[in-house]
């Protein structure tokens, strides 16, 4: 009889103890999930706007070395992330093949200029220095315009100052109920084991002794369970990274260590937190309190 009480004692207690583990794992693994998207977000801003072009086009009376030069001066542009000349019969070429028809044969000669597609580095992507590059650039005798997708560029720099904001505001909330729903499963954790407190205590154990195995178990608790949160993790930034391979989203191996790190330190800081904090309540209540 006292061996089927203690196997199911012992049931009773690794049952526990897996929900404590799955309850911290799948708490860090969201907050970790949400690091990767704060990590990430300004990436993914930078490619959105890195993928906005501004054209230069030239008169055609325009010199080539002049042509030259100014392709030389965007190429060594701290501004610039890459850039392309495409000559008149290039662009004829291609928007031929965008509509399905030589328009030259029914015009009779090509109305396109000469160009320059620039792509500027996303932090320069913004209304106030785009214009300024524009106006510089436009200044020159041999530029016959400079066009670029202003209401666009407007729009993506309020949103991104938008999602950016309520990112981290996200996930500040979300930081604060990890910590309130791993905080709970350790509380309910050391409750069943409240009697056992108290009852070392009134043999005369010291807190410290009495709290130190609570808080090791716990530790290991939270050990356990950040390293499954960040096995999680590492498939799910696995799977991203070969699916958008351009966003180049492990190119930052030190940040995502940090994160990492961060997942797996706050794993063990908040279990020893909520159970240093559980126990120190149950060894100041008294005996007939522990029933409520």
């Amino acid at each position: 009889m006292a061996s089927s009480f203690e196997k199911y004692q012992k049931r009773r207690l690794i049952s526990s103890y897996f929900s404590v583990v799955i309850s911290i794992s799948l708490v860090l693994f969201l907050l970790g999930l949400l690091g990767l998207l704060v990590l990430n977000s300004k990436r993914v801003a930078d490619y959105f706007k890195e993928q906005i072009s501004v054209t230069i086009f030239l008169k055609n009376d325009a010199k080539e070395v002049e042509v030259t030069q100014l392709k030389q001066s965007l190429a060594l542009a701290e501004y610039t992330k890459s850039s392309e000349y495409i000559t008149k019969e290039q662009a004829a070429e291609e928007h031929s093949v965008t509509i399905g028809e030589n328009f030259i044969d029914y015009l009779g000669y090509n109305p396109l200029q000469n160009s320059i597609d620039v792509h500027l580095i996303a932090d320069y992507v913004t209304p106030e220095l785009i214009e300024e590059i524009t106006t510089e650039i436009s200044a020159k005798d041999f530029v016959d315009d400079v066009v670029y997708d202003k209401p666009l560029i407007a729009k993506l720099t309020e949103n991104v100052k938008k999602i950016s904001f309520w990112i981290l505001v996200v996930s500040s909330v979300f930081l604060f109920i990890a910590v309130l729903l791993i905080n709970s499963s350790i509380r309910l954790s050391v409750y069943a084991k409240r009697f056992t407190i108290k009852t070392m205590q009134m043999v005369g154990a010291t807190k410290t002794f009495i709290r130190r195995p609570f808080i090791w178990r716990s530790v290991r608790l939270g050990i356990l369970g950040s390293i499954i949160a960040m096995i999680g993790m590492g498939v799910v930034l696995y799977y991203l990274n070969n699916s958008f391979t351009e966003l180049k989203l492990i190119e930052d191996k030190l940040l995502l260590a940090a994160l990492f790190a961060f997942i797996f330190l706050i794993g063990i800081f908040i279990t020893w937190v909520s159970t240093y904090f559980a126990t120190q309540r149950f060894l100041n209540l008294r005996t007939d309190e522990l029933y409520y």
